[in-house]
């Protein structure tokens, strides 16, 4: 028996049918005299799009479709491409909700977005994925959920605000909009999870088989994984899987020799893609399981510099040509994904489009469709995009009691120390493993700000009082400090600085707002944004309100703390993210994550 849905498509199919082989029956709506990219055959050619209601009905020469009540959109000279999708994105590091990261990326022609909630899963667990599916199956575009089957993500390493494991997948895993298991990072490190948290590589199978078993999909996370430890990870994973976590060219054509769809991730702070599309230019290897993806984009930076019309602009830029780039962003990800009514254009496919006005390499969006609709012209949206009212159980997620200086220092015996201190490492989510000799002073180990070793602290806020603690090498910042509570992935709160009152001063106002970003300098809070859901998103701002008071946050850091890295408040959330190597900090201190081990910071 068909289902609403399924009438409803006998219904639309058949209307199609009808318009082209009627010859009293028209088009509602006509793409005339584009430049159309075809990414089946790679071709570029001149043609026409007949549209019917939210279909494509053929691309070709459409004169026989107009009628009087036909629409004929001229579009000479401009290019027409598939609307992109984004394979692997995170709306938690926007800091937006879907509706409102909605009004940046639309009008730069990205109209389907795969969304990865484990940031709220790690904090709220199945309310907070729930509440983020509900949106999603709210917008009027194409946007999906892949559910984490784990959190935390390395259980003994850090403490997040829910354990997930298999048994919630019966429910998240048949949210709307959920299309499978997202990035499975428990078993990042796939060779020191097998020999020390075996539960963790079996429950992850149980989770994956299940996951197939519904006919749902399955993202694997493999950084630095390669011959017997990348193929068990696939195994574990179920067999299809992707990555976005690939780093180099050999990385790159290693997972595809091994049938990996490799996510060349392009995002504000961690930028793959120049590396791996070597893997094409160089290598020369097949592109069809290259797909391009953001995985963590700031707000700004698309409002700036746009979304995935941009990640293809600079992929064409690295020696890719114009087609080819475009399919990294519409075929490939659909095939993927299995989302077989997008990605092309061609007779039935929905009518999601994206006109490209001037040269193809520039990516200049002009107008977007969406199900044959257009929604966005001239960098606007053009429709009203309704909120959704996030629940109260999504909200006041800070359970912390204030802390004092004290709490943040790193206690040692002698006058000396040697200290295992982390390197930030610009553009990437791996770090550096340092040990260095520092000095101690009344029992506890001194800040060396001149050779930019901050300290830098994760302070649990799910209910737990531990607080991990070391120095960090690379944000050049001469005062104050800052706290937030975006800190990759258990979303505890991560502070760095040049002083301890200040740093403690940050933590205790995230606290109060309940969650989001802090900048103090001489005690006194300079600059904040709260994030009242879940410590990580604000339905409190707009898209634009929330970009122009990032903008301000940044100039903040820059001329009043004096922090040379860009994107300071990125770089120190995914300092917290204890799969990815080589050292990190979490509520339990510092991290191994290439031995899956708390290592003491005092050696």
């Amino acid at each position: 028996m068909l289902g609403v849905k399924e009438l409803k498509l006998v219904a639309d199919r058949q209307n199609c049918v009808d318009v082209l082989m009627d010859s009293s029956k028209f088009a509602d709506k006509v793409l005339k005299g584009g430049k159309f990219v075809n990414v089946i055959t790679r071709e570029i050619y001149t043609a026409d799009v007949g549209i019917q209601g939210e279909y494509i009905l053929m691309v070709g020469n459409c004169d026989k479709l107009i009628g009087p009540k036909t629409e004929v959109v001229d579009i000479t000279g401009k290019f027409i491409t598939p609307g992109f999708i984004d394979a692997h994105m995170h709306f938690e590091s926007a800091m937006l909700t879907i509706t409102e990261f909605s009004r940046l990326s639309l009008p730069t022609g990205t109209t389907c977005l795969i969304s990865d909630p484990h940031e709220i899963g790690n904090v709220l667990g199945p309310v907070g994925i729930k509440a983020m599916a509900e949106e999603a199956a709210l917008m009027p575009h194409h946007v999906y959920c892949r559910v984490p089957a784990l959190t935390p993500d390395s259980p003994g390493l850090e403490t997040a605000g829910y354990d997930i494991t298999s048994k919630d997948l019966p429910e998240t895993l048949n949210y709307p909009t959920v299309t499978g298991i997202g990035e499975t990072q428990g078993i990042s490190a796939m060779r020191f999870v097998y020999d020390n948290n075996y539960n963790v590589v079996r429950d992850t199978i149980v989770s994956t088989v299940y996951a197939r078993s519904i006919g749902k999909g399955v993202d694997g996370n493999a950084p630095e994984l390669f011959a017997e430890d990348l193929a068990s990870h696939i195994i574990c994973a179920g067999t299809d899987i992707s990555c976005h976590e690939t780093t180099t060219k050999e990385e790159c054509v290693e997972k595809l020799r091994y049938g990996v769809h490799v996510l060349m991730r392009e995002g504000s702070t961690q930028r793959n893609m120049p590396e791996c599309i070597k893997a094409l230019t160089e290598e020369k290897v097949d592109s069809r399981r290259m797909i391009l993806a953001t995985d963590d984009m700031l707000a700004e930076d698309i409002a700036k510099t746009g979304h995935m019309n941009d990640i293809i602009r600079r992929t064409i830029k690295e020696g890719v040509s114009p087609v080819e780039a475009i399919q990294m962003a519409t075929i490939n990800p659909a095939t993927w994904l299995g989302l077989t009514e997008i990605g092309v254009l061609a007779p039935g496919k929905f009518a999601d489009i994206a006109i490209i006005d001037g040269k193809l390499e520039d990516m200049n969006v002009d107008q977007v469709f969406l199900k044959g609709q257009k929604i966005a012209e001239k960098g606007k949206v053009i429709f009203d995009l309704k909120p959704y009212i996030y629940p109260d159980s999504v909200k006041n997620s800070v359970k912390r009691k204030p802390i004092t200086a004290d709490d943040l220092k790193v206690a040692a015996e002698g006058s000396k120390a040697t200290v295992r201190c982390i390197g930030l490492i610009l553009d990437q989510n791996l770090s550096e493993a340092l040990e260095v000799e520092m000095m101690v002073e009344n029992g506890f180990v001194s800040p060396m700000l001149e050779d930019d070793l901050l300290p830098i602290a994760v302070v649990g806020r799910h209910g737990q009082m531990d607080i991990g603690k070391t120095f960090v090498n690379g944000f050049k910042m001469q005062y104050g400090a800052f706290a937030e509570t975006v800190s990759h992935d258990t979303h505890n709160i991560i502070v760095v600085g040049t002083n301890y009152e200040d740093m403690a001063s940050a933590v205790n106002r995230v606290i109060e707002i309940q969650g989001g970003v802090v900048l103090v300098k001489d005690s006194q809070v300079i600059g904040e944004m709260a994030l009242p859901i879940a410590g990580l998103l604000t339905d409190e701002l707009s898209a634009s309100e929330l970009t122009e008071k990032m903008i301000y946050l940044h100039e903040l850091a820059s001329k009043e703390l004096h922090c040379k890295a860009h994107a300071p408040f990125m770089h120190l959330a995914f300092l917290s993210l204890s799969t990815s190597p080589k050292w990190k900090i979490t509520d339990k201190g510092v991290i191994d994550a290439n031995n899956y081990c708390v290592l003491s910071t005092i050696k």
